[in-house]
């Protein structure tokens, strides 16, 4: 995976970021990036929050809210 797109990441923990995948779309805070993976902190739903593991080259797109 793109070293520049790992580092972006990497600048952004603490964010709230919204992941698609081809099956998914994963909203929560972006908590931790490392070799290959992404750990977000669902938020929303119905359940406490839950940690989703997600491979960087699983990726299609990301989108990052921005402040108000």
């Amino acid at each position: 995976m793109n070293n520049t797109f790992t580092a972006e990441l990497a600048s952004r923990v603490g964010s709230t970021i919204e992941i698609a995948t081809d099956n998914n779309l994963i909203e929560g805070i972006l908590a931790s990036v490392s070799l290959g993976v992404v750990l977000v902190i669902e938020t929303g739903g119905y359940s406490d929050s839950n940690r989703r593991y997600i491979a960087l080259n699983a990726i299609n797109f990301v989108r990052f809210s921005s402040a108000a």
